[in-house]
């Protein structure tokens, strides 16, 4: 497989992969532990469990369920998403803002009927955009950790063969392990800073959400799913290589601040229930 021949690690790609990893799983413990510590009487646990399982549920299972669907399969729907630049955005802002919202708002409004405090609103928020990192940027970041270390010794035959990449999948693994190799200070400032600014952005939409289920008013949940689909709108046009990365990271940082912003005037407002 002559491209993997040609691939070569760079010297910073083992020592940043390392720091990355090690900062992915620092991000969600300190968020957690510093909360945790200065709210410990008005915080439970379950709220944080409650966070993840939302995520898992709503964008890792039904989410992908109906991606599987519209996206993946060959399909009429599929071909029209995929064909078309404008369906495929349109698609994947409103899929993204719909289901981590509303089933946000679910659980929010009917399983976490106990212990409702502001406290445990920005928990719940901790809950979700940790598990993001935990079970999906994380494995994806010692994955390219393992490349680069079996690429590094030089010995690519083993490195294929260890990683069982056959004349099959060459194809499909070959952007992981460019990727791997081209990894470096610079895209693990950029991975740690899109994770703080994910994490602020799930506490904030969290706050908004459960502000609405409080005060029943269904708009705060249409207004956290429009910033959702906001936030979403540049990644989604860099998927179809529309906008430079950099502008992602900016767009980013300003809804995440509009959203922290938004979601810290209602904190200051809201009350035990």
């Amino acid at each position: 497989m002559k491209a993997f021949e040609d691939i070569v690690i760079g010297k910073s790609s083992i020592p940043s992969l390392i720091i990355t990893v090690l900062l992915m799983i620092a991000i969600p413990v300190f968020f957690f532990l510093y909360w945790r510590r200065k709210h410990k009487e008005k915080t439970r646990i379950s709220w944080l469990i409650a966070g993840a399982a939302g995520f898992l549920i709503s964008a890792r299972g039904l989410e992908l369920g109906v991606h599987y669907l519209c996206i993946v399969m060959d399909n009429p729907v599929s071909r029209f998403i995929n064909g078309h630049m404008a369906a495929f955005v349109l698609y994947g802002v409103i899929m993204a803002g719909v289901f981590e919202e509303c089933g946000r708002y679910i659980i929010l409004k009917y399983i976490m009927k106990k212990n409702r405090t502001r406290e445990n609103a920005v928990l719940y928020g901790i809950g979700h955009g940790g598990i993001e990192i935990l079970a999906v940027l994380l494995p994806s970041m010692i994955l390219y950790l393992v490349i680069a270390v079996l690429f590094s010794s030089g010995n690519t035959e083993e490195a294929l063969r260890t990683l069982n990449i056959t004349e099959e999948t060459a194809k499909t693994a070959l952007p992981s392990v460019q990727a791997a190799a081209a990894f470096d200070y610079g895209m693990m400032a950029m991975n740690v800073i899109e994770r703080l600014l994910a994490m602020l952005l799930h506490i904030g939409l969290t706050v908004i959400v459960y502000y609405g289920v409080v005060n029943k008013k269904k708009l705060y949940l249409l207004a956290a799913i429009l910033l959702h689909m906001l936030m979403d709108t540049f990644p989604a046009l860099y998927q179809r290589g529309l906008v430079p990365l950099w502008s992602v990271e900016v767009w980013a940082a300003f809804w995440t601040a509009a959203v922290v912003y938004i979601a810290a005037k209602l904190y200051a407002g809201l009350k035990d229930r």
